[in-house]
């Protein structure tokens, strides 16, 4: 069989084991990605595998640079990449997606024992330390004095309530309108 013949029977092998499967995601008919774990797992890692022209006779093209993979350090990607190598080496010349992509699954704790999440996160900082410069802030900025004067007619516009009446800024529409005549 030639290389083609060997990729089109793998490839369809390929989408009817991996049907309705959310961790296969076929590309391009000769490149494809494969999330090894759940995506809530912190241990989790996408493979992404491209077949050169002459695949199966020559090693697929593994990556792990996709963006979920940013949280796993550099080393255990190249541990990762290493493991799989060799099972690429161990199968050259079959096909070896399906053999690869459940290999890495039961390997996964293995491959990830040594991982150290990578956390690019904010820190935040405690409400007492935002807090303290904006008092220091409040303290400098001082409020404007009022008389009693002025408070005691701000008290006889409000209601009850401390609330201006409806209307209190209101303009008498038939004094503005014969005014402006």
């Amino acid at each position: 069989m030639t290389a083609n013949e060997d990729q089109e029977m793998e490839l369809e092998a390929l989408r009817s084991i991996y049907e309705g499967d959310e961790c296969f995601k076929e590309i391009s008919p000769v490149s494809f990605q494969f999330r090894v774990g759940e995506l809530e797992d912190s241990k989790a890692f996408i493979l992404d595998i491209t077949w050169p022209e002459t695949y199966p006779e020559t090693a697929p093209q593994i990556s792990l640079e996709a963006f979920f993979n940013n949280r796993i350090s550099a080393e255990t990607k190249q541990l990762i990449l290493a493991k799989l190598e060799e099972q690429v080496e161990a199968n050259l010349g079959a096909a070896m997606m399906y053999t690869l992509f459940e290999w890495a699954k039961e390997n996964q704790e293995t491959l990830m024992e040594n991982h150290k999440s990578i956390v690019t996160a904010v820190t935040l900082t405690s409400n007492s330390e935002v807090s303290e410069p904006a008092t220091a802030a409040k303290k400098k900025e001082k409020k404007e004095q009022l008389t009693k004067a002025q408070k005691r007619r701000m008290i006889n516009k409000t209601d009850h309530k401390g609330e201006l009446p409806r209307g209190w800024n209101w303009v008498d529409v038939i004094k503005h309108v014969s005014g402006n005549g």
